[in-house]
């Protein structure tokens, strides 16, 4: 049997499994987190307290960059285990070659009509002029990139879902090894925001090649055999339904930032939305965690549902949602116990830390319910229930957080719109 064998799926233990798959997986998306921390605390530092308003303020459109890129990405991925469930080594190449045609698709779709309209989207999503021409530097770079970005992120989850979980974790490493660049770009050449971006932007191409040049080898398990450009429309569609949860939820979490934001900028100004920024970076490390538990348990869920053996996905859910609550209340301790060290690590602004602390305290009270509410969320979009996975995906962000947002904020100020997180937490979790 082959070191990389996709069977042993349907074969070995789940927990021995979970590890082999899951570890690489968080690995991998701890030190995509991380490097955004990083830059932010470049930035936090090169630039100034306002380049971190700025920046907080380009998240919702990177939340849309990322949703394009994972309608594609994770119905691929998910497809692709499924069929290797069933034998159908055809299938998978097809799902393969459906997938890096529809990254490449999105991704000039998304980026040029995103660049045009740049400075309006981002005056949209809560942009005063102070901190416009912050974001503006930051994305420009960032969406010229998304060919790049798309087709690195894309492939990578389909490599790790075809039984390469350890070179898929690989990939997230040799591109924030090649970010020790951004200091070079951000403090030496001078480029602010704009050098910063570059950075990204490079050490993802160096990321693509080494995922491009995976699936180029005959010896891979799945790899590209004729014409990739041609397309099935029933493939296209069976991708794109399984990757419309992720993509209702990215796009929901756009929504919600945008009116986090203009909430923030009513409330408490630029400075407010720079400390929303520093949570917003906090709390993603332990749900980018939880997201690399659930892309490992993906193709065991996957693979197990299309051998039809469910024992074996019960006990992999069952796992999962210990595993998620576990690592989302090391968060919640963290950040509740240690909120003025951890918010001191971007800035040197004693009231962007002083605004932090406050509101980080208050938005991880539920936290630790959060792990649970992701992990059963992704494990019914990897069975292919995409209608429940979509509603899943969409009660905590427009059921229960916008509510909040629009109304807590009226009776509580700024105050309100860090309790709406906590509360919208909870009743997701019940909901799941």
């Amino acid at each position: 049997m082959s070191k990389n064998d996709p069977h042993i799926l349907g074969k070995e233990s789940i927990g021995k499994l979970l590890l082999q798959y899951s570890i690489p997986a968080i690995i991998g998306m701890t030190i995509t987190s991380i490097y955004n921390i990083i830059d932010s605390i470049f930035i936090g530092h090169g630039v100034g307290a306002m380049a971190i308003a700025g920046l907080a303020v380009s998240f919702p459109l990177m939340n849309l960059v990322v949703a394009f890129c994972t309608l594609v990405s994770a119905g691929g991925s998910t497809i692709a285990s499924i069929r290797l469930g069933q034998k159908d080594m055809k299938g998978a190449t097809e799902i393969l070659s459906h997938t890096l045609m529809l990254c490449i698709t999105n991704s000039f779709f998304f980026g040029i009509l995103s660049f045009i309209f740049l400075d309006d989207i981002l005056t949209f999503f809560g942009a005063s002029p102070d901190t416009l021409p912050y974001a503006r530097s930051f994305m420009q770079v960032i969406l010229l990139g998304t060919p790049i970005t798309y087709t690195m992120i894309g492939l990578n989850n389909v490599m790790r879902a075809t039984g390469y979980p350890k070179k898929a974790m690989l990939t997230s490493m040799v591109t924030v090894v090649a970010n020790i660049i951004a200091p070079i770009f951000i403090f030496h050449f001078e480029w602010g925001m704009r050098g910063a971006a570059t950075a990204t932007v490079i050490s993802q191409l160096i990321g693509m090649v080494w995922v491009v040049s995976h699936f180029c080898k005959k010896d891979s398990t799945v790899h590209f055999e004729g014409k990739v450009w041609k397309m099935k429309g029933r493939i296209v569609e069976s991708i794109f339904a399984i990757g419309m949860s992720p993509f209702l939820m990215n796009v929901c979490a756009c929504a919600i930032v945008i009116v986090i934001n203009n909430s923030l900028q009513e409330h408490g100004g630029d400075m407010a939305i720079g400390a929303y920024g520093i949570i917003n970076r906090l709390l993603t490390l332990y749900v980018m965690i939880v997201l690399g538990l659930t892309m490992g348990m993906q193709p065991i869920v996957g693979y197990n549902f299309g051998a039809q053996k469910i024992d074996r996905v019960k006990q992999t859910l069952k796992l999962g949602i210990i595993s998620g609550v576990v690592i989302t209340s090391s968060g919640f301790l963290i950040c509740e116990f240690f909120p003025h060290a951890v918010s001191a690590v971007f800035t040197d602004s004693d009231e962007l830390i002083g605004l932090a602390v406050d509101g980080l305290r208050l938005t991880v009270l539920m936290f630790p319910f959060v792990g649970a509410q992701i992990v059963i969320g992704n494990f019914f979009q990897s069975i292919g229930k995409v209608k429940i996975s979509i509603f899943l995906s969409l009660t905590r962000q427009l059921l229960y957080l916008l509510p909040c947002l629009l109304l807590f904020p009226h009776w509580w100020g700024l105050k309100g719109i860090w309790i709406s997180l906590p509360v919208s937490d909870s009743l997701a979790f019940i909901t799941a």
